[in-house]
């Protein structure tokens, strides 16, 4: 089996968000693909329990690209905090990795 890292980041958002942050990063080559998944958060925000239907965007990049995306990430979103969460694999298929090495070189 190849070794060869890739970054899973998970970042949550409001339905509106999504589909524009998602392009974004892919068409600036900050991500080579974003899964947009719809989840129910529960969390406690300024003391208050709150319920959110948001998006879950599974983007997959590579560990180079990171710092890049985080900030991007930090631009575009509208919550004050996003949550920005990256997983790093150990190991991916070698043809799905070179072809998210590729869309993510600048």
């Amino acid at each position: 089996m190849t070794r060869n890292k890739l970054s899973i980041v998970l970042v949550t958002c409001p339905i509106f968000d999504a589909d524009r942050i998602a392009e974004q990063i892919v068409s600036e080559k900050l991500a080579a693909c974003v899964n947009i998944v719809p989840i129910r958060s529960i969390y406690t925000w300024e003391g208050e329990l709150e319920h959110d239907e948001e998006l879950l965007l599974i983007i997959k990049t590579t560990p180079q690209n990171y710092e890049r995306l985080e900030k991007r990430l930090k631009e575009l979103h509208t919550y004050e905090i996003p949550e920005i969460v990256a997983v790093e694999s150990d190991m991916a298929w070698q043809k799905y990795f070179d072809w998210a090495s590729e869309q993510t070189l600048k």
